[in-house]
Formats: C-alpha cells, sequence, structure tokens
C-alpha cells in the first residue's frame, strides 16, 4: 500500500506545476499573458492603446504566497483569464528587482527604487492606468486603481470588470460596486 501511496504523491507533485504558471529565473510565475517589455511605461501605455487593452503593472517578489495563491488559484479561472487576456496589458515587475523602469515622468529607476518610490509595500500590487496619463505625473499618481493583496475570484473580477468599464468614472466606490455584482450574482 505505501509504494501505491507514494507513487500517487510523485504524480501528484508532478503534475502541480500545471495548475499555475511557469516560475521564471527571478523566481516569478510567468503566465503567457504577461508581456516582456523595456519597462517604459510611456511606450507601455502606448502599445496597450493600440491594442485596445488597458495597462496594468502587477508587482510581486520570490516566494510570495499571496503571489502564489493569485497565479494557482485567481488568475487560472476561466473567466478571469479570458478578461485579462481580452482587456489587459500587464506587465511584470519584480518588488526587489533590478531591471530598470522609465515612469511616465521619464525617471529611470530599478524596480525596487521605483516600487518604493510608488509606495508599493505588499505582494501582489496591481497598479491599473488610464488610456492618458497627464504630464509629469507617476504610474502612482496617474493610477486609476492600485490593489494590494490576494483576492478571491470574485473580487477580482469585479476589480478586472471595474476598471475595464471606466467604473471609476461612474462616482460609485469599488467597494460598493463589488457589492451589488456579488450580491446580483448569489
Amino acid at each position: 500500500m505505501k509504494p501505491i501511496r507514494t507513487l500517487l504523491a510523485a504524480l501528484v507533485l508532478a503534475a502541480s506545476p500545471a495548475l499555475g504558471s511557469e516560475i521564471g529565473e527571478d523566481g516569478l510565475h510567468k503566465p503567457d499573458w504577461l508581456r516582456e517589455t523595456f519597462k517604459d511605461l510611456r511606450e507601455d501605455l502606448a502599445e496597450a492603446n493600440h491594442e485596445g487593452k488597458r495597462l496594468m503593472i502587477i508587482v510581486e517578489q520570490r516566494g510570495c504566497i499571496y503571489c502564489k495563491k493569485m497565479h494557482e488559484e485567481v488568475f487560472p479561472d476561466p473567466a478571469i483569464d479570458a478578461l485579462i487576456r481580452d482587456s489587459y496589458f500587464v506587465i511584470q515587475m519584480n518588488l526587489f528587482g533590478d531591471v530598470e523602469v522609465t515612469d511616465f515622468d521619464g525617471t529611470a529607476l530599478p524596480e525596487k527604487d521605483m516600487a518604493a518610490r510608488w509606495g508599493v509595500m505588499f505582494t501582489p500590487t496591481m497598479i491599473f492606468l488610464p488610456e492618458e496619463v497627464p504630464e509629469g505625473k507617476t504610474a502612482a499618481e496617474a493610477a486609476v486603481a492600485l490593489m494590494p493583496g490576494a483576492f478571491g475570484k470574485g473580487t477580482t473580477k469585479a476589480l478586472l470588470t471595474w476598471v475595464k468599464d471606466h467604473g471609476y468614472d461612474s462616482g460609485e466606490h469599488f467597494q460598493k460596486y463589488v457589492a451589488r455584482t456579488l450580491g446580483a450574482s448569489n
């Protein structure tokens, strides 16, 4: 009986990576919807707009259990995955990384310093940008939504939908939107 349990455990472990995205050399999850760019946010926003998508920056770190939860349990949900693929241009930043990022105001810093400049203290943090960023503004100043933490499927889907549909323009607070939309779906 013990060899069968060992074999089953090995099979489960071997299949586990299929549940989430691959892990890159930097220790961060690398879903195939993630964009590899030069991390010049002005160029990334222009490309997102050209594709008719919203720019989202996701800040993560190696070993982040909350990032793992999002990549293994939330983002793979078919409705959420489709929403990201269809509506978002997503770039990733490493909270402690050294890759240079150029902010909208032209400031270029390593990822870790840019994250500090923006006040990012928790991973994952999703930063959603408008289609147009006023001159001289940073990503943090221009963001239409900044969501630190791991959330369940319902809240994540609601956030992605609220940003995509410009819910922030209607004056309805995101928490009221969540209560209304999640309450309607129950």
